[in-house]
C-alpha cells in the first residue's frame, strides 16, 4: 500500500510522480489541497518525523505565513495542528508519502527509495 498526497501545480510532487512511475510502483494518488491527510495518517506521519509537528507543515506556503504559524506553531497542541492540517490541505507538507508501514513528506529520492524498498 503506498498512497501520496500531491499538489499538481508542485514541481517537488510532479517529481516524485515521476519517481514513483521510473520505479514502477503503483500508488493511491490523492490531491492533498482537496483532500487532506486525515488525523490518523497525520497521526502515523508524526510518528514517522520523530514527533516534530512542524515538519508536517508546509512552512513557505502562503497560508503558513499568513496564519503567523511560525510563531503560534510551538505552542500548539497536537489536536490544534491535526485540525488546521486536516481543514486546510495548503498547510500540510507536500508530497505525503505513506507506506505501509512508515511515511515521509517531502521529495528526497534516496529517502524514498529507502522507504519504498521496504
Amino acid at each position: 500500500m503506498i498512497r501520496v498526497y500531491v499538489y499538481a501545480k508542485c514541481s517537488t510532487c510532479r517529481a516524485a510522480l515521476k519517481f514513483l512511475a521510473r520505479q514502477k510502483l503503483q500508488a493511491t494518488i490523492l490531491p492533498i489541497r482537496e483532500q487532506p491527510p486525515t488525523k490518523a495518517e497525520l497521526k502515523r506521519m508524526l510518528a514517522a518525523v520523530g514527533g516534530n509537528l512542524r515538519k508536517l507543515f508546509n512552512t513557505s506556503g502562503a497560508d503558513y505565513k499568513q496564519m503567523n504559524l511560525k510563531d503560534r506553531l510551538p505552542a500548539m497542541t497536537e489536536t490544534e495542528a491535526f485540525e488546521l492540517l486536516t481543514s486546510n490541505g495548503n498547510l500540510v507538507k507536500r508530497p505525503f508519502l505513506l507506506t505501509k508501514t512508515d511515511g515521509t513528506v517531502g521529495f528526497d529520492e534516496a529517502e524514498w527509495k529507502r522507504k519504498l524498498s521496504t
